[in-house]
């Protein structure tokens, strides 16, 4: 019998996989205990199909009404400010900070967010212009 060579690795991948998902699992049960992980997965589960999914709905419908050749630009810019809002809230909020530790979280996180959303909103909007000159020289011609 003459089994591809892609098949034999595919096959292994697979299996390094499923033992590594199964460490994983082990390790969740083993040193945080059934309640935590299973309450953390119900809670992710939650908080994706009830406001993530919604939201990026919405989001996907309102930019809709964009003119097509802008709306690659508005939803990158979407995503973009999307994914630093989910790893800069935790601090912007201060989960963590603590008032006899002065060092953890010192930083003006709030300020530096709004700075992160401002260059994003004008990465797009230069992408924005630059598109509509292109356009405009196109139709010039």
């Amino acid at each position: 019998m003459n089994v591809p060579l892609g098949a034999v690795v595919r096959g292994a991948v697979s299996l390094a996989g499923a033992a590594l998902i199964g460490w994983g699992v082990y390790g969740i049960a083993a040193h945080v205990g059934v309640g935590g992980w299973v309450t953390w997965f119900a809670g992710a589960a939650v908080l994706h199909d009830g406001v993530l999914v919604p939201l990026v709905l919405v989001a996907g419908v309102l930019t809709g009404f964009v003119p097509a050749a802008y709306r690659r630009a508005v939803r990158a810019a979407l995503v973009t400010a999307g994914c630093v809002t989910v790893v800069a809230l935790p601090m912007v909020l201060g989960k963590g900070r603590r008032a006899d530790e002065p060092s953890r979280l010192p930083l003006p996180y709030d300020r530096n967010f709004a700075i992160v959303l401002a260059f994003v909103a004008a990465v797009a909007a230069a992408s924005v212009a630059v598109r509509g000159v292109a356009r405009r020289r196109r139709r010039a011609r």
